[in-house]
């Protein structure tokens, strides 16, 4: 008994080490996450949509590998990508390399976005793989055409974060029972790339000095993408709408510029976010302005990439406009930011009132911008340090909440 009592001793721990050593390679395989983003690239917020949730899985799961699956990285964004994130795979646009792809990643990630942009994605990634998914930051306005696929696909994921509330109330009314639906900002408040010493030097070629400009921004109620993309066809129904609002909408704009000009020391900078908006720029507000006070203005008259963008910004005083994400880049670098919004921009203004900048929200539907915008605008250039303050507190908000979901998103790669 002894003597085969020894041997069997002998023999488990003789296996020990192997049963360890094949442990500890198991434990050492990382988990992989597809990110399904990066939708565009004539719009350096749906550009930043990217970039923001890879800091954040950075900064937050950098233990795990990262695969960006694109519908565009093109124009340089691929480039600008990986400069950031040199460790970063992009998936190619194969069938072989999807292929690859979903037999070799965990999870599935929908980015930020104005909807579930990627939804056909997800019905792909489930039927082919059975494999789970989550929603980070997204705008949802109800899927009108979908036939209930957005809510099915909502509540299939381990998670949907929604980037305003009017999205997550919208979602909870239409009967989407995902286990954790909760407002989890637009991932472009994370993002960080920046291009500093080219940006530096237009700034000093055209005048402008480090904190003493704000930006201005204008935008149409649709965004013409006939004009900017390849393959869009006119729509006359959307340009009718566009002429018919574009003085009410930018207006405000135009007479906040000019207040900023003549009551204050500060310049302005007239910039874009979309690639339509640099001629938006010249007709509707740099063109009309007082002789007097073009002396003032500079008015960007190329397209810039987002790390080229944000640099200006963050030496910039503070920003106005009608557009959301180059407000969203402001405040996640600190900067103060207004928005001014209009219901063919969906929900995602409301975002504002959600990280607690509703005195910073105009609305045009409402003719709050020509009430308000110039007062605000003014108070900024006057208190740099309490609209800083201000704009530091809803970064912490933004901050919070995008923790809250990386969190999640842990706990559902660790399960």
């Amino acid at each position: 008994m002894n003597r085969r009592h020894f041997l069997q001793t002998a023999l488990a721990s003789a296996a020990l080490p192997s049963l360890a050593s094949a442990q500890e390679v198991t434990a050492k395989v990382k988990k992989r996450i597809l990110l399904r983003s990066s939708w565009q690239t004539v719009n350096i917020g749906d550009i930043a949509h990217t970039p923001g949730m890879l800091h954040l899985l950075e900064k937050h799961l950098p233990e795990y590998d990262v695969t960006l699956w694109p519908s565009s990285v093109d124009n340089g964004v691929a480039e600008m990508l990986m400069k950031r994130f040199p460790k970063l795979k992009i998936m190619g646009s194969t069938a072989e390399a999807k292929k690859e792809a979903f037999e070799t990643h965990d999870f599935l990630l929908h980015g930020s976005g104005p909807g579930i942009v990627g939804q056909k994605s997800i019905l792909e990634w489930t039927e082919k793989t059975g494999k789970p998914y989550g929603i980070g930051g997204v705008t949802w306005s109800g899927g009108a055409t979908d036939k209930g696929e957005g809510v099915k696909v909502i509540s299939g994921a381990k998670f949907a974060f929604f980037r305003d509330s009017v999205s997550l109330e919208l979602a909870k009314s239409k009967g989407a029972t995902s286990p954790i639906m909760e407002f989890g900002p637009d991932a472009t408040f994370a993002c960080d790339l920046v291009n500093d010493e080219p940006a530096a030097a237009w700034l000093k070629e055209v005048g402008l000095e480090d904190g003493k400009f704000v930006c201005c921004i204008p935008k149409l109620r649709n965004t013409p993408y006939w004009e900017i993309k390849k393959g869009v066809k006119f729509d006359e129904k959307k340009n009718a709408r566009n002429e018919e609002m574009k003085e009410h909408d930018i207006a405000p704009l135009r007479n906040a510029v000019i207040a900023v000009v003549q009551q204050t020391p500060m310049k302005v900078l007239l910039c874009p976010e979309d690639a339509s908006q640099m001629k938006l720029n010249k007709e509707m507000i740099y063109d009309k302005l007082p002789e007097d006070v073009k002396k003032k203005v500079v008015w960007r008259q190329d397209y810039w990439l987002t790390d080229f963008a944000q640099s200006v910004y963050n030496r910039s005083a503070g920003l106005f406009g009608n557009e959301q994400h180059s407000p969203i880049m402001c405040i996640g670098h600190g900067i103060p930011a207004i928005v001014c919004r209009y219901k063919e921009q969906t929900s995602k203004g409301f975002m504002w009132k959600d990280i607690g900048l509703g005195e910073w929200l105009f609305d045009h539907d409402f003719d709050e911008a020509e009430k308000g915008l110039t007062p605000a605008v003014l108070a900024i250039v006057n208190d740099p340090a309490t609209a800083k303050a201000k704009a530091a507190k809803g970064k912490a908000v933004a901050d919070d909440r995008m923790k809250r979901m990386m969190d999640v998103l842990r706990a559902e790669l660790e399960a």
